[in-house]
């Protein structure tokens, strides 16, 4: 029983978390509020060092990306380098 009540507190504490919507690569993704652009980027799996980063129509410095939190409609832009010949 403490187990499930547990659970139960855990959800609910959830549902508490305010979300945000962003725009990642054209797309609306749903994220907690106060992310970082490194958390991001992190979740998504994403390599750092093989991208560049775009933030409101901004390049992004990497060195900055564990200091910057999103916001609500920011729009994000990751672009792959690509290797090739």
């Amino acid at each position: 029983i403490i187990i499930i009540l547990l659970f139960i507190q855990h959800l609910y504490t959830m549902k508490k978390l305010k979300k945000i919507k962003i725009k990642v690569n054209g797309k609306i993704k749903t994220i907690i509020d106060k992310l970082t652009l490194y958390e991001l980027i992190n979740d998504m799996k994403i390599p750092i060092s093989k991208i560049a980063i775009e933030l409101n129509k901004e390049i992004v410095n990497k060195n900055e990306i564990r200091k910057i939190k999103l916001e609500n409609n920011n729009v994000v832009e990751i672009v792959h380098f690509i290797g090739g010949g």
